[in-house]
């Protein structure tokens, strides 16, 4: 169904798409901080280094708070279709602020754990709110650019993080919440998307059922063909990257690694990835050309990581990090996908449910890189997890309708 009133579109740098930068900028501060300050934070807090014991607490916070964002990912997606982009946008910043503040007083793994799953929450919200509100206030022609723009300066939070860790893991997490709540001030720069708007107005328009992507085959086909396009980053986040120090073990290298510093190499490389992705998309004038491309990198870059620094320099380990980082680049492109693919009234619901179940499947990745590592060994356990995530989501790609240029004034029947 076709609304018929045009929508007035904003130029690429306003205020729209400059608040959903900064949010994800916030947004992946606090989303990657744990993995930078997880062995410092879990040493203090009574886990000893080097042991199995600090592997095993750190997959099960990062759990707790992916598990959050799989819950905050329905929560927030429904919201966003029902209340609106902007209720979603800073709601969800609020939120995980919040948590973030708290998690700087915590003092058992426990409360940890429970801040990590509430801050997951809130953290579900803001990029796929920001993506559709941004995706729907710019002219077609210029979407891939505005959401490269959000996606370069977002990524660049995790680079903030690790240089505020110096300062210790609880200052860490107070500079994260309070950059948050400073954010929330800029709430009456940025107005609703006009689209949402004018679907609101419309009578018996069912907005944000979250059922409905399961009722048509097809329309379930496409929602979950997306949900595997995002899969591979986690991977090589929430495995490779979160795992540094054991990896670089396994690998044999002739020096220790962090995984602050193996997060800060990664998400630098993303900054790079996000924007070449984005603008390739625009050239080519095809996502799917792109995503095609940067999966094919990635899974190159996931070989030389495992197989092809064996006893090498940390530097050098790093340096693979770095473009491991390009390589998976392709995020804000993936979110931007989802967003195209879907009505006004289930844009919000797809583009924010999407990452955020893609971002959980750490919680399956988890479990079966144990299993597969148990089994195969550390370095081949990886592999074939690796491997297996990059097949299926180059089919999702491969078997997706093409979205550029596709225009987005319309509602799902």
């Amino acid at each position: 169904m076709q609304p018929s009133h045009p929508i007035p579109k904003a130029t690429l740098f306003s205020a729209a798409v400059i608040v959903a930068a900064l949010g994800y900028f916030v947004d992946i501060y606090d989303l990657i901080l744990f993995s930078i300050v997880r062995v410092s934070s879990l040493t203090e807090l009574g886990v000893t280094p080097g042991t199995p014991a600090m592997t095993d607490q750190g997959l099960f916070l990062i759990n707790m708070q992916m598990g959050g964002m799989l819950l905050g990912g329905i929560l927030w997606g429904i919201l966003g279709d029902k209340r609106g982009r902007l209720s979603v946008l800073f709601g969800s910043i609020l939120l995980y602020s919040l948590a973030n503040i708290a998690n700087g007083f915590v003092q058992t793994i426990d409360q940890y754990a429970w801040l990590r799953l509430i801050a997951g929450i809130g953290l579900a919200g803001e990029l796929g709110a920001g993506i559709t509100l941004v995706s729907e206030s710019l002219p077609k022609e210029k979407r891939g650019y505005g959401t490269m723009i959000v996606a370069t300066v977002g990524v660049s939070g995790a680079m903030l993080g690790y240089w505020v860790a110096g300062f210790g893991w609880r200052q860490a997490y107070f500079v994260g919440g309070g950059l948050g709540l400073a954010l929330l001030l800029l709430r009456v720069s940025v107005f609703e998307s006009g689209m949402f708007e004018q679907v609101q107005a419309q009578a018996g328009v069912a907005r944000g059922n979250f059922l409905s992507l399961f009722t048509k085959p097809a329309r379930l086909g496409k929602y979950l063909r997306i949900l595997l396009i995002g899969v591979p980053l986690w991977f090589v986040v929430g495995i490779l990257v979160t795992l540094a120090p054991e990896f670089g073990k396994a690998l044999g290298l002739t020096g220790e690694v962090t995984a602050g510093l193996a997060v800060f190499w990664c998400y630098f490389g993303l900054v790079f990835g996000d924007f070449f992705s984005g603008a390739l998309s625009q050239v080519w004038h095809s996502r799917n050309k792109a995503l095609k491309v940067f999966l094919g990198f990635c899974a190159t870059l996931v070989a030389v990581y495992l197989f092809g620094v064996k006893g090498a320099s940390p530097a050098t380990f790093y340096g693979v990090c770095f473009v491991l980082g390009v390589s998976v680049g392709f995020w804000a492109l993936f979110v931007t996908v989802a967003a195209e693919q879907f009505g006004t009234n289930l844009r919000a619901t797809v583009a924010t449910t999407a990452p955020n179940f893609a971002r959980g499947a750490v919680v399956g990745l988890v479990p079966a890189f144990k299993y597969l590592s148990g089994q195969l060994g550390f370095i081949p356990g990886a592999a074939v997890l690796g491997g297996l995530t990059l097949v299926v989501a180059f089919w999702a790609v491969s078997t997706l309708p093409e979205s550029y240029g596709k225009d987005l004034n319309y509602v799902e029947e």
